[in-house]
């Protein structure tokens, strides 16, 4: 099997080094009297109004967008920058009431440091089985970091969960993972969907038999294989901004069968030693 780290390095390296060319979704609050009802509330004194929680999609749009125009950098020498801290509140109010126990608004607030702006670039609803609402997002931020007068670009990515609460929709659990820039393009296998099928499937799992050739659509990749136990297995990865893919889900059927998901996990159970 042909793994990446015998590809053409410079070109493998270009892939990762590239930043995001994706058009930025978050954009339904461009005027900033929507903020106006707002002005020097706590965030126990909001409401969230109904019709932005409608649908989950609405409820995450309507959210990083009210994002969008927060600013938590502690100030900079060109003045005010968007609305400044006065989205916070409302946004903090998008989580669900068991969310919002575990995580205080000033802890919230915290997670925003350094933070100017931010714009979400992908997000689409992840398979999850029974497990309810689950979307994957990334976003790119402009953060500003103290000494330095200069603001930089950064890249996360995470999980959404969704519940149903108080006639609207409400994150009821979310997770932020910081891009790098360095580690894919010098330790590339692990980064890449096809490389991980080749080693965990294929060296580590002996599963392979055929390999069924990618489908992608946009950022979504698709990597299917004919494997040794006599079905067929379907991963879904999706391709962030520094190149990397990570899998979102992971699909088996046995011929005619509907697909069903699965969650294997080749380290644990086909690596019978660590390291190997």
């Amino acid at each position: 099997m042909l793994l990446r780290n015998q590809m053409d390095t410079t070109s493998y390296q270009q892939k990762y080094f590239r930043p995001s060319c994706l058009p930025t979704l978050n954009l339904r609050f461009n005027n900033g009297d929507f903020f106006l009802p707002y002005y020097e509330k706590t965030h126990d004194q909001i409401q969230v109004p109904k019709e932005l929680t409608r649908t989950p999609e609405d409820t995450l749009l309507n959210y990083f967008s009210i994002l969008r125009e927060a600013e938590n950098m502690g100030g900079r020498s060109c003045g005010s920058i968007g609305q400044a801290l006065i989205p916070f509140p409302l946004a903090y109010n998008f989580l669900s009431k068991n969310y919002q126990i575990k995580l205080s608004y000033e802890d919230y607030l915290n997670l925003f440091a350094g933070v100017g702006h931010t714009n979400l670039i992908k997000l689409c609803q992840v398979p999850d089985g029974k497990r309810g609402l689950r979307f994957f997002y990334e976003i790119e931020t402009i953060e500003g970091f103290e000494g330095k007068r200069a603001e930089y670009f950064g890249y996360s990515y995470g999980f959404i969960q969704l519940i149903h609460e108080e006639g609207g929709y409400r994150i009821s659990d979310l997770q932020q993972h910081q891009e790098d820039f360095l580690c894919a393009p010098y330790h590339g296998w692990s980064h890449d969907g096809e490389s991980v099928i080749e080693v965990k499937y294929g060296n580590w799992c002996k599963l392979i038999q055929v390999i069924y050739p990618t489908i992608k659509s946009g950022y979504v990749k698709n990597i299917c294989f004919h494997g040794r136990d006599g079905a067929d297995h379907c991963l879904m990865f999706i391709t962030l901004t520094n190149g990397t893919d990570i899998e979102i889900a992971q699909f088996r059927k046995v011929g005619i069968e509907k697909w069903k998901q699965i969650k294997m996990k080749p380290e644990e159970e086909c690596l019978t030693e660590k390291g190997d």
